[in-house]
């Protein structure tokens, strides 16, 4: 049973309604550091701006005993977590709380980038040296010789390494501002917890930077020990490998102030000429949605970008997501389009209205995807597929056309082509080709080799389709 502190909701929901008792064992350290936490919270005035990262672990349930913002994590991201809502909410108060299992396994290089970075949260580390809530594995931080399920004769070095100790580890980095091991085995140890929460929280309210506290903390039911028993082994055992103390303590000194980023106007970002008018809302316009489907090296990539281009160019929104395997050449390369009359909610196209293909595993991946009333438009070499009900399909001798024209790696630029000679993209012809154009700005000679590819397309598509 816990008495409320000021800081914690009025009741505890986790088990029945109105219940004042948590869910931790008797005996377990975790009660005890909510309850510094939530105290200072309070005491701090702090608790409107407080932000609280739960983990994964035996404090996963903090969200119902906590009164201020709340956000569970995955397991070993709460540094992450807590990452991304302190950048995302500057001025407030964020607390990663996590085990030693959760923070010094799977979470430790998350932990480790996020002191090193200096991120602005407390890290409130407990640690009792096993992986309490998954039944007494052992942990990073398991003394030498001590048992777990997984250890059953003891933590052998030679095997299993050595106790993990993260305040030494984090304190060869220059970032933190605050780093403390402290223990909550008995009522002086407790004291000096409390100063160390209060003293976290302090430099976050004042906007210090990064600050990491280490709890050593009993775990009775998985130690297989009594209460007192199991403060005592924090004490005679665990102090000995995690001794007690402040390895530092910056928060007198001003906190660093990062460099300001400019920010550049579309004509600065793109040069003069290349960012065309300003997308204006179109309700009249038609959002249209294109895949374009080969191999690396096919230009595929800058098939999608010429058309994204062009729509940028014409005032459309238009978003460009290009998608590819490890290989540079000959793997498996694709592109989503979106031009849109308003802003494009997301850039993902699971159902195209325009597919084109360059490669039979393209089409075989995604003929099926094209939404009734679609059209694909794929490369004439390639088989014939089995007619599709509501989808026109068309086969399009794309490598033809640019080997007779001399540029026979320019199969993109006829697809390019035909898809402006049947209307297939909705965007005016100046657009494209001078987006077509400019995608040559590095290789000038390739310009006019382009333009004549992307005529006879143009051509051979009107007459034929």
């Amino acid at each position: 049973m816990i008495k409320r502190a000021t800081g914690f909701n009025e009741t505890f929901d986790r088990r029945e309604k109105g219940t004042k008792a948590t869910h931790y064992c008797p005996g377990c350290g975790h009660g005890i550091i909510n309850k510094l936490i939530a105290e200072a919270m309070a005491d701090l005035g702090i608790q409107d701006r407080t932000v609280f990262v739960s983990p994964v672990g035996c404090a996963a349930f903090c969200y119902y005993y906590f009164d201020c913002g709340n956000v569970a994590g995955p397991h070993g991201r709460a540094s992450a977590i807590a990452t991304g809502v302190s950048r995302a909410l500057p001025g407030s108060v964020v607390i990663s709380y996590q085990g030693d299992g959760d923070l010094g396994a799977i979470g430790f290089n998350n932990a480790f980038q996020a002191a090193n970075r200096g991120e602005h949260f407390a890290c409130f580390f407990v640690n009792n040296s096993i992986y309490a809530m998954t039944g007494g594995q052992m942990a990073p931080t398991t003394l030498i010789g001590q048992k777990t399920t997984t250890t059953p004769f003891g933590r052998d070095p030679v095997k299993e390494g050595y106790p993990l100790k993260v305040c030494e580890v984090l304190n060869q980095l220059q970032a933190p501002v605050y780093i403390e091991r402290v223990s909550v085995a008995d009522t002086k140890r407790i004291m000096q917890a409390k100063k160390a929460v209060r003293k976290a929280l302090e430099i976050q309210r004042d906007g210090k930077g990064y600050a990491f506290v280490e709890f050593l903390s009993p775990c009775p039911t998985n130690w297989r020990m009594d209460p007192v028993t199991s403060a005592e082994f924090v004490t005679e055992s665990m102090e000995k490998v995690f001794p007690l103390g402040c390895l530092r303590d910056r928060s007198a000194e001003h906190a660093p102030v990062p460099n300001q980023i400019p920010q550049l106007t579309l004509s600065q970002l793109f040069g003069e000429g290349r960012e065309g008018k300003a997308a204006e809302v179109d309700p009249a316009f038609k959002e249209k949605s294109f895949k374009f489907s080969g191999f690396g090296g096919q230009g595929v990539l800058s098939l999608g970008l010429v058309i994204a281009e062009a729509a940028g160019l014409a005032g459309r929104f238009v978003s460009w997501l290009p998608s590819y395997g490890p290989e540079q050449r000959g793997g498996y390369a694709s592109c989503s389009v979106v031009v849109s009359g308003h802003e494009v909610g997301s850039p993902t196209v699971d159902d195209p209205e325009v597919l084109v293909v360059m490669s039979q595993p393209a089409m075989e991946k995604y003929y099926h995807t094209v939404r009734p009333g679609g059209v694909m438009v794929y490369e004439a070499s390639l088989p014939c597929p089995e007619p599709r009900d509501g989808v026109r399909v068309l086969a399009f001798p794309a490598s033809k056309i640019a080997g007779e024209s001399r540029t026979p790696k320019a199969a993109n630029t006829a697809f390019l082509g035909a898809l402006t000679a049947m209307g297939l993209h909705g965007l005016p012809e100046e657009h494209v080709l001078a987006a077509l154009d400019a995608s040559f700005a590095a290789k000038p000679k390739l310009v006019e080799r382009n333009r004549k590819v992307y005529q006879t397309a143009f051509e051979w598509s009107t007459n034929n389709f």
